[in-house]
């Protein structure tokens, strides 16, 4: 048993490291050789920060191990909003947090960790019926999300799109860089896979041979695969010294895209995967 633990740690361990110092980095830098607004960019590094769950969970399903994928989801979502509201205080950017635009994201942060919670609570059963509703409350989000941005944040998509004329213009048309950053991704995606193909093996020995909790192991995948987000939350607010309502929006922009995908893109994507594979 001791053996399964600390590969589960060392497995666990390297997805948040390249997530970290290569996945993260890379998006970013693609982000900005092309320009984009911090709302994007926001959008892209929640991609980016989402995919150890995307590997925990797939891994864990494809393995039978459902209810570690909704714990891993739950706890995610739960750990991800701590970690924003602290990078905020560290930052010491709360008087952001008053704009009408955060404040509604804030709620969609809210009620992505309240719905986890009513599945646990009511025991309701992770079937393919539950996906439809799944892919439309995430595109009813990201609707409420782009719309509210636009009615509340005008004056800030202004002195974006200053900046950017600015600014921007001397990375843009990188072709070279953009090409580079692109296949580092490639391979930093195959490499995740490879590694969570052994943490998957790890994970079904701890449950199924040691009798380790799913919901154990699903709380603790979820403070793992959520260390990259209290980096970009952190960083991302670091990143314009200049305006703290462009660093809040990234990192707001991140943790939504974040945990809506946790729950309804990825948490999908478990689903499938455990409908198909848990006769084998």
């Amino acid at each position: 048993m001791f053996l399964e633990i600390m590969e589960f740690i060392l497995y666990s361990g390297l997805i948040v490291l390249i997530a970290k110092y290569i996945l993260v980095v890379t998006l970013r830098k693609l982000a900005e050789n092309l320009s984009l607004k911090p709302k994007t960019i926001g959008d892209i590094a929640g991609f980016a920060t989402s995919m150890p769950e995307l590997l925990t969970i797939s891994i864990s399903s494809l393995n039978g191990l459902m209810n570690t994928s909704i714990f891993n989801v739950l706890s995610s979502n739960i750990i991800n909003l701590i970690q924003y509201i602290g990078s905020v205080l560290f930052n010491n950017n709360r008087k952001e947090l008053y704009n009408k635009a955060i404040k509604i994201d804030i709620i969609l942060v809210i009620i992505s960790i309240i719905i986890p919670i009513i599945i646990v609570w009511k025991d309701i059963e992770m079937n393919l019926f539950l996906i439809p509703t799944f892919l439309i409350s995430y595109a009813l989000f990201k609707y409420l999300n782009n719309n509210v941005h636009k009615l509340y944040l005008e004056k800030e998509d202004k002195e974006i799109e200053k900046q950017i004329q600015n600014e921007g213009k001397k990375e843009e048309g990188n072709t070279r860089k953009t090409i580079l950053y692109t296949f580092i991704l490639i391979g930093t995606g195959i490499l995740l896979y490879v590694i969570g193909e052994l943490l998957g093996d790890t994970l079904n020995n701890l449950c199924n041979q040691f009798n380790i909790s799913q919901t154990i192991i699903g709380i603790l995948l979820g403070f793992i695969t959520s260390i990259p987000e209290l980096i970009t939350f952190i960083e991302s607010q670091k990143h314009y010294k200049n305006d703290n309502m462009l660093g809040v929006i990234e990192a707001t922009n991140n943790l939504l895209t974040s945990n809506i995908l946790n729950l309804f893109i990825i948490q999908s994507v478990g689903i499938i995967f455990y409908s198909i594979f848990k006769n084998f």
